[in-house]
C-alpha cells in the first residue's frame, strides 16, 4: 500500500490500553493505517522517516475549557487591578482613580476579597464615590462582584428581583434591600454587558489565536464548557466556528454544549441544547452535551458541601436536586444527548450521582447517557467508589492541584484530603485532565504540560512555568494523589476522547482512526516531573497533515 507518511525508530505511546508501545506507524489519507513495529512497514511504499528514538503520543484532548468563555473576556474590560488595606482604602483608592479620570460611562475595578479584611463593600459605598457613572468591581475569581446603583438600574434589578438560584446565584440583601454584592449567575450579566456589538471579525480574531495555541502546543480536541448566563454570545461564537470549519480553518475539533444555570430555564435549556446538536453538526464542530452548573467555588463559599464550612458554618447550594436531575437524564436520554457538570463541593457531586443511580434505576438497559462531574475539588468518602459503579465520569483540573495554604481556615482537616483523583482512577472510573481556563491570555494555564507536571507532583516550584502568583512551598496533601506519567497520558487523549464519545476516531494511535499525533525530542516517560512543564512537541499532526 502507498502511504503518505512512514515513521520507524520512534519511541510511540499510543494509548491503546491493549497495546501501549509501538515503534513504527503509517499514515494514509488522515487517517493511521499501521501501528506496530518496523516488520510491519515491509507492505507500505513512500518515504520512510527515521525518528532516532523519539517519543510519539497522540493529539492532547483539553476536556474541559472556556472556549467561547475566553472570547469574552478577550474584549470585556476586567478593570484595574489593585491591593488595598481593608475597604475604607479600596474605597480611598477608587475615588482618587475616579477623580483623576473624570468622564468615564462606566469605571471598573478588580479586587481579590481578602484585602478587605473581612468588610463588605456596599451599594452605598460605590454610589458615595462615583455618583454619576457606573462602577464594577470584580472579584478575584470573577464569581462575585460589587456595583453601584446605577449599574442595577442599567439591568433592571430591583429589590424585588428574585436570586436566581437561592442561597447560589443571588443578591445579597439587607433588611430586604440590595447591598450592591452579587454572587455567581447574579453576577455575571455585569461582565460582558459591554460585548453585545462584538463583530464576528472580533470573535474571528480571538479564536484564530486560540487555534494558534492549540496547534502549536498539540491540543487537538477539547471540550468547549460553555458561555454562562451569555448564550446568545456562546451561540453566535459557535456562528463563526462553524463558518472557519466550512473554509477548512478550524483543524481543532470542539465537542460543545448550552449552558443551564438557572432551574427555570429547564425546559428552554433542554430545547436549546437540541437545536445546537441540529445546527452546530460540521467535521469538527459538534454539540451533543448539557452543561449545568451545579454549585460554585471553594474560594467564596459557594461550592456545595455536606460538611459545613468551619468559619461560617454554611454548606452552599445546588441548582438542582437528585430528582430534578433524573428528569434532565431522562430527557437527554431520550434525544441521545449527554451531560457535563460543574462540580466542585462534595454534595454538588452526590445530588449528581444520586440522580443518575435513579434515572439508571428507572431507565435500566436503555440507559445511555455520559454524565461528566468536573473539578471535584472535594469529595465526600463515601462518593469516591460511586463514579466507577454508576459510570460517571471525573474530570479533573490538575494544574489546581496545589491547593496551597488558603483551604484550612475553610474547611480545617479535610483542606488535606481534596483532589482525590488517583483514588477515583483507581476505584475503576474512567478519570480525565482538563485545564478550565477561561481567559486566553499568553495560554500558560492552558498547557497540558503544566497539567501533567501538577498532577504528578502536586506542587508548583521554580522549575514549573507557571504565573508567579501560583508557585506553593510544598507538595500538597495527600501524597497518595499523585499521578504517573502514563495515568495523566491517558488522562489527556484516550480517557478525554472516551468522555467526549469520539474513542472510535480519536484519542489513540490506532489503526483506523484520525491521524492526530505529536513528535517529541524528549522521552515523555523518562523525563524528570518536575520541570515536566518545559516540554513542547516539536512536531504536531492532526488528521495527517503538519501543524507546526
Amino acid at each position: 500500500m502507498k502511504a503518505d507518511q512512514i515513521i520507524k525508530n520512534a519511541k510511540i505511546f499510543t494509548s491503546n490500553k491493549n497495546h501501549l508501545h509501538a515503534t513504527a506507524l503509517a499514515v494514509k489519507d488522515g487517517k493511521f493505517v499501521y501501528v506496530g513495529d518496523e516488520a510491519g512497514l515491509a507492505d507500505f511504499e513512500g518515504e520512510v522517516t527515521d525518528l532516532g528514538g523519539k517519543f510519539i503520543m497522540p493529539g492532547l484532548i483539553d476536556s474541559h475549557v472556556h472556549v467561547t468563555t475566553g472570547v469574552g473576556f478577550e474584549y470585556a474590560d476586567l478593570g484595574l487591578r489593585f491591593e488595598c488595606d481593608g475597604k475604607q482604602d479600596a474605597l480611598n483608592f477608587m475615588a482618587k482613580f475616579i477623580k483623576e479620570n473624570p468622564g468615564q460611562e462606566r469605571y471598573r475595578f478588580f479586587l481579590e476579597r481578602k484585602y478587605l479584611k473581612g468588610e463588605d463593600l456596599t451599594m452605598d459605598d460605590l454610589d458615595a464615590i462615583c455618583p454619576d457613572a457606573e462602577i464594577v468591581v470584580l472579584e478575584g475569581e470573577v464569581h462575585s462582584n460589587w456595583a453601584n446603583s446605577k449599574v442595577y438600574e442599567l439591568h433592571g434589578i430591583t429589590d424585588e428581583t428574585p436570586d436566581p438560584v437561592p442561597g447560589l446565584a443571588y443578591y445579597v440583601r439587607k433588611d430586604g434591600h440590595l447591598t450592591g454584592n452579587s454572587f455567581e449567575s447574579a453576577s455575571w450579566v455585569f461582565v460582558f454587558d459591554s460585548l453585545k456589538n462584538l463583530s464576528d471579525e472580533q470573535i474571528e480574531a480571538a479564536v484564530t489565536r486560540w487555534i494558534d495555541y492549540c496547534k502549536k502546543d498539540g491540543v487537538s480536541c477539547v471540550f468547549d464548557a460553555g458561555f454562562p448566563m451569555h448564550n446568545w454570545l456562546h451561540e453566535k461564537i459557535y456562528a463563526v466556528l462553524r463558518k472557519l470549519d466550512k473554509e477548512g480553518r478550524l483543524p481543532v475539533y470542539i465537542d460543545g454544549c448550552y449552558v443551564l444555570t438557572i432551574p427555570t430555564l429547564m425546559e428552554e435549556a433542554l430545547d436549546e441544547v437540541k437545536r445546537f446538536h441540529r445546527e452546530f453538526n460540521t467535521e469538527h464542530l459538534k454539540v451533543h452535551t448539557l452543561k449545568i452548573f451545579m454549585d460554585g467555588t471553594l474560594k467564596i463559599e459557594t461550592a456545595a458541601q455536606i460538611t459545613p464550612y468551619v468559619d461560617t458554618g454554611a454548606t452552599g447550594a445546588t441548582a438542582f436536586n437528585a430528582e430534578q436531575i433524573a428528569l434532565i437524564l431522562k430527557e437527554l436520554n431520550e434525544a441521545g444527548l449527554d451531560l457535563h457538570v460543574h462540580t466542585v463541593g462534595e454534595r454538588a457531586s452526590h445530588i449528581i450521582l444520586d440522580g443518575v443511580e435513579m434515572a439508571r434505576k428507572e431507565l435500566g438497559d436503555d440507559y445511555h447517557v455520559r454524565v461528566t462531574c468536573a473539578h471535584l475539588e472535594i469529595q465526600d468518602d463515601a462518593d469516591l467508589s460511586r463514579f466507577a459503579k454508576l459510570g460517571v465520569f471525573a474530570n479533573f483540573t490538575p494544574w489546581w492541584h496545589t491547593g496551597g495554604d488558603f483551604f484550612a481556615p475553610i474547611l480545617g482537616d479535610r483542606a488535606d484530603k481534596m483532589y482525590r483523583c488517583k483514588t477515583i482512577w483507581d476505584s475503576g472510573a474512567l478519570v480525565a485532565w482538563s485545564s478550565d481556563n477561561v481567559v486566553y491570555g499568553d495560554f500558560t494555564t492552558w498547557r497540558p504540560c503544566l497539567g501533567m507536571e501538577i498532577g504528578m507532583t502536586r506542587w508548583i516550584n521554580e522549575k514549573t512555568v507557571a504565573p508567579e502568583y501560583n508557585q506553593t512551598a510544598h507538595e500538597y496533601p495527600p501524597a497518595d494523589e499523585k499521578m504517573s506519567i502514563e495515568e495523566m497520558l491517558l488522562g489527556y487523549t484516550i480517557n478525554g476522547a472516551i468522555q467526549l464519545g469520539i474513542e472510535d476516531t480519536r484519542g489513540s494511535i490506532e489503526v483506523g482512526k484520525a491521524a492526530d499525533f505529536l513528535v517529541y525530542d524528549n522521552d515523555l516517560l523518562t523525563q524528570e516531573h518536575e520541570g515536566f512543564s518545559r516540554n513542547k512537541p516539536t512536531e504536531v499532526y492532526f488528521g495527517g497533515k503538519k501543524m507546526n
